[in-house]
């Protein structure tokens, strides 16, 4: 019986020819190869990337006089609702469109950690062992030397590259630095949602008391005309007023009425729109604070600058942008040769006993030199390609900068005017209930028409919806400036959801 057993450990790959030199004397060639190649590795090809030129205003055009330094905070609990806290707390729990998020920062992460693995040698492990027999009537007969059936047994640590690329131009290097930014782009887009989520909660619970405000208005002026109504009807059956009368108090009475459906269809699909953001079903949300109880938060301070810093999506840009220009350095490498090393080292015996001897030792190691010579315009194609893709990304980072800061000037002009509108519309209300008050009066005096009284209570009526509407877009307007200005106050809500995702 004839046993063969081979046990192989390769550098980095297999080589096809065994050089003929002592091993202390390769292993210094080796050494010398690498240093000169580290050497060569110290800088890369393509343009190392720095933030662009931007035309920052110096301070905003609608810039309020008193303002406190409370974007880095937890802005929405200003408003001093515990209800919306909690809802604001299971929205970053369980919101799918975060969680969808963060799944994707998983995938590039493990974009990233192919692409860096270039820098390494991929080695993997195998084995084998079997026994066979040779025909003693085939074209090789047994030999009275040969022992039949015959086993093998074979261990080895293979390359699965096959070859190691020295990065002399930096081409890995750039590609991982793309991958890299490619994934805090990603990690920024996820930090832009948690962003929109606590935005979109916020508005989405201070629209449903907006509109739970406007129920109570409509019930109210409902149950006052009710009553003016059912008046109107034993005056009419009396012979005291005309039909004419009592249609207009009807009229009045069934206009008002018809407004309270629309208003619970529309509380009830913005429960839906909330449950959503929630991760739930559509169903009933809680009720915390009136939209009269709730506190205005303060003025936020800041800089135009600070945008470049804060706001994600601008951070997002930024990453997307220093990607594309890593990928340039990708582009350009492929004009330069490609280095690569293959090796092997290990011992081979038909012997167990004999196999880590001297005499069994065998190894190999090679350089491939592989330089373009002509491509047919491939090489300039993709140059081409990562010019124009930078430049787009570049214009679209400008541009989202010149987005975030029209969007705070919007929003601080927009709690401003707002502001003073309410406060007009609120002496409007209380003007417009002495106006019934006092048509009423002058009515049930004999002095005026009934339809002096409709007037002014169907006047009162919408300017008390309208009001609500108001102070619903008052609120509005103050998470629009809060989300608009960014902050570390995404970091606060960042640790509290629990699909936070660390980036290494």
């Amino acid at each position: 019986m004839k046993r063969f057993i081979t046990f192989l450990t390769p550098i980095n790959g297999i080589s096809k020819f065994t050089k003929l030199f002592s091993v202390k004397k390769t292993q210094k060639i080796i050494f010398n190869l690498l240093i000169s190649m580290a050497v060569l590795m110290g800088c890369a090809i393509g343009p190392d990337y720095k933030r662009p030129a931007i035309d920052t205003p110096a301070s905003w055009r609608f810039e309020e006089k008193e303002t406190r330094d409370v974007a880095n905070t937890t802005w929405w609990e200003q408003f001093n609702d515990p209800v919306l806290n909690n809802l604001i707390q299971i929205s970053l729990n369980e919101n799918k469109d975060l969680k969808i998020a963060s799944a994707r920062i998983e995938k590039y992460i493990g974009q990233y950690w192919v692409t860096r693995a270039g820098f390494l040698p991929q080695i993997s492990a195998g084995g084998s062992a079997g026994k066979s027999r040779i025909s003693e009537r085939g074209a090789s007969p047994l030999t009275s030397e040969v022992e039949n059936p015959a086993e093998n047994y074979q261990a080895s640590l293979n390359s699965m590259a096959g070859s190691w690329e020295i990065d002399v131009w930096g081409r890995l290097r750039r590609a991982t630095e793309a991958a890299r930014a490619d994934l805090l782009s990603t990690e920024e887009g996820r930090r832009a949602v948690i962003l929109s989520l606590v935005s979109f909660v916020s508005n989405a619970y201070i629209n449903l008391r907006d509109l739970d405000k406007q129920l109570v208005v409509a019930e109210q002026t409902v149950k006052s005309r009710e009553g003016s109504y059912s008046l109107f009807k034993l005056r009419y059956k009396g012979g005291i007023i005309s039909l004419l009368e009592l249609s207009q108090v009807e009229s009045e009475y069934e206009q008002t009425l018809a407004q309270i459906p629309v208003i619970m269809k529309n509380i009830s699909q913005q429960e839906n729109a909330l449950s959503v953001l929630l991760g739930r079903n559509p169903g009933p949300i809680p009720r915390g604070k009136t939209i009269d109880e709730l506190v205005l938060p303060p003025v936020p301070a800041g800089l135009p600058s600070d945008l470049l810093e804060q706001r994600p999506d601008i951070r997002r840009a930024e990453q997307a942008l220093i990607a594309a220009n890593a990928r340039i350095g990708v582009a350009r490498a492929l004009y330069f040769p490609t280095i690569t090393l293959t090796g092997l080292f290990g011992w081979s015996s038909t012997e167990l006993t004999g196999l880590f001897n001297g005499p069994a030792q065998t190894w190999s190691w090679a350089a491939n030199f592989t330089a373009p010579v002509f491509t047919g315009g491939a090489n300039i194609g993709q140059n081409i390609i990562a010019e124009a893709q930078h430049q787009e990304i570049l214009l679209n980072y400008q541009k989202t900068i010149q987005n975030a800061f029209r969007e705070v000037e919007d929003a601080l002009v927009d709690q401003k005017r707002i502001r003073e509108q309410l406060e007009t519309q609120k002496r409007q209300v209380e003007a417009l209930r002495t106006y019934a008050r006092v048509a009423r009066l002058r009515y049930d005096n004999g002095y005026v028409s009934y339809i002096e009284v409709l007037d002014a209570e169907r006047s009162l009526f919408n300017a008390e919806l309208d009001y609500a509407r108001t102070q619903g877009a008052l609120f509005q307007a103050f998470v629009s400036l809060y989300a608009s200005i960014g902050g570390g106050w995404v970091t606060e809500a960042d640790k509290m959801t629990a699909a936070a995702t660390p980036v290494k």
